[in-house]
């Protein structure tokens, strides 16, 4: 048969095939998600999570080595507080949970990057993501608490704050305060386009972060609209965004790859809770590879656009790619 162009000659070895990869990853760009609670002695782990735990304080520190170890340079750290009140204040109280894991991380393992969740749903007794006003989270009261919280977070060690709130001018709002305290040079990661989804249910049960009452879907977005998604992006671009995420991952490829085609700025995904339950589920049923699994998910978010993969499965990729077996 006469073909001239065969494309299978790419395929042929190993080496060949990891020589022309279109896709290419480096464990340098994962970050893994930590629970954060009061107490001592806590390693308890999360029954919709197999696999993943809450660390009270003392134990945070081993917690972070083995993070370390594992290969993986960077952490987003996620507060359960004791406390809970209308406004959350204690997610900006100078002894707050994430204020002293924080401390606790900078004092004992300083070699790590260090990510903040900004956000008042864990913190508030109704469960929302801002102050209400009626049954509905007021939108502008809300930006100075998110601001106020972000600040402390700096204040306490962060390298970088992650709003996750969505609500509207959020980034520019964290920007000015960190602005006018001189932390110029500390990054915000926004969680730009976060959809309002059914992905998130393990995540409440870790974070004790359900609403009390109605949903969250005058905050987060429809999962209908996928230029809506690019619209947050370029907003929160230009009130100051350093780095624009997409959350969930798997079911919004598709607003991975026109975010990062719309942007000039990197592009984060969240592989979210309930990605990553339905995994674990069905490989512990021995229905799946659970690697193979892991590694093909993964490379799909980066093969979309990601330049950045926030993942409860971030040890066990930084030993893959470390091992090539992926990357």
């Amino acid at each position: 048969m006469d073909m001239v162009k065969r494309p299978r000659r790419l395929r042929g070895t190993t080496t060949l095939r990891k020589m022309v990869r279109e896709t290419r990853m480096d464990k340098a760009s994962l970050i893994y998600p930590m629970f954060v609670v009061e107490g001592k002695g806590i390693r308890h782990e999360i029954p919709s999570m197999p696999g993943q735990y809450h660390y009270s304080l003392d134990l945070l520190p081993a917690a972070f080595e083995e993070v370390v170890k594992a290969g993986v340079s960077s952490v987003m750290l996620f507060g359960i507080p004791d406390h809970k009140d209308e406004t959350g204040s204690s997610a900006w109280a100078e002894d707050g949970i994430i204020q002293r894991a924080l401390s606790a991380g900078k004092k004992y393992v300083p070699e790590l990057y260090y990510i903040t969740d900004v956000c008042m749903c864990e913190y508030t007794s109704h469960g929302h993501c801002g102050v209400l006003k009626g049954h509905d989270v007021d939108n502008d009261n809300t930006l100075p608490l998110l601001a106020r919280t972000a600040l402390s977070h700096v204040e306490a060690g962060a390298d970088m704050v992650a709003p996750s709130d969505m609500m509207d001018g959020r980034v520019a709002a964290i920007r000015k305060i960190l602005d006018e305290n001189g932390h110029l040079e500390t990054p915000v990661m926004s969680y730009a386009a976060k959809y309002a989804s059914g992905f998130y249910g393990p995540f409440r049960e870790a974070a004790d972060s359900a609403p009390s009452f109605g949903d969250r879907k005058t905050y987060q977005m429809d999962y209908h609209n996928g230029k809506e998604g690019v619209k947050e992006a370029l907003l929160d671009v230009e009130e100051g965004a350093d780095i624009i995420m997409v959350k969930p991952a798997l079911s919004y490829l598709d607003i991975i790859r026109r975010v990062s085609e719309a942007v000039q700025v990197p592009v984060a995904a969240y592989s979210v809770s309930g990605e990553y339950a339905m995994i674990k589920a069905a490989a512990m049923k021995g229905w799946i590879n659970e690697e193979a699994v892991v590694c093909e998910a993964a490379t799909s978010i980066y093969r979309a656009g990601a330049d950045v993969l926030i993942t409860y499965y971030a040890k066990e990729l930084a030993k893959y790619m470390e091992e090539g077996r992926i990357g």
